[in-house]
C-alpha cells in the first residue's frame, strides 16, 4: 500500500513539473525561426538581415514608492530588409516581466516591448535589464529599466 502512494506521489509530481515546464516555453518563438545568415568568422551575408533600432534602450522611471506596480513600452522599428523575429525576452528578476510581440515585424514596421516592475518588497536604487533575442546580427539587445524606491513612512 505504502508503495502505491508514494509512486502515485512521485507521478504526480513528475507531471506537475512537466507542465509548467512547458507552459513557460509555450509563448517563445522556436529557434528554428530565428536564422542568422552570419557565420562566426562575419563573412556571411548580413545586408538582408533585420534590423531591430529602439528609440531608447533605457527608461528611468525616477523615484517611486514601494509596492507600485509600474510599466514602460521600449518602442523600435525594424529598419531592416527582411522580417524581424523576436524569439523571447529574459528578465533577471521575477519583478520585472516583459512582454514583446509574438507575430514578425515586416521591414519598416514598428512595435513595442513593455516591461512591467512590481516594486514590492524592493528598496532604494533598482536596475533591471532585459535581455531580447531575435534574429539579428548580434542577436541579443539589452533594454533596461530603472527607478529609486522610496518606503513610505508609516
Amino acid at each position: 500500500m505504502k508503495t502505491y502512494f508514494y509512486s502515485l506521489v512521485l507521478l504526480i509530481a513528475i507531471v506537475t513539473f512537466a507542465s509548467c515546464n512547458n507552459a513557460e516555453k509555450k509563448d517563445e518563438v522556436s529557434t528554428e525561426v530565428v536564422n542568422n545568415p552570419s557565420t562566426a568568422d562575419g563573412t556571411g551575408d548580413t545586408t538582408a538581415i533585420p534590423v531591430i533600432k529602439f528609440v531608447s534602450l533605457e527608461h528611468d522611471f525616477g523615484q517611486i514608492i514601494q509596492g507600485e506596480k509600474i510599466s514602460f513600452a521600449f518602442k523600435f522599428k525594424n529598419t531592416g530588409k527582411s522580417d524581424l523575429v523576436i524569439a523571447s525576452a529574459n528578465a533577471g528578476c521575477g519583478c520585472t516581466v516583459p512582454s514583446y510581440p509574438k507575430n514578425p515585424i515586416k521591414a519598416g514596421e514598428e512595435g513595442a516591448v513593455e516591461v512591467s516592475f512590481n516594486s514590492a518588497g524592493k528598496r532604494g536604487f533598482q536596475s533591471q535589464r532585459v535581455s531580447i533575442i531575435s534574429n539579428t546580427q548580434p542577436n541579443t539587445t539589452v533594454i533596461t529599466i530603472k527607478a529609486n524606491v522610496v518606503v513610505p513612512e508609516n
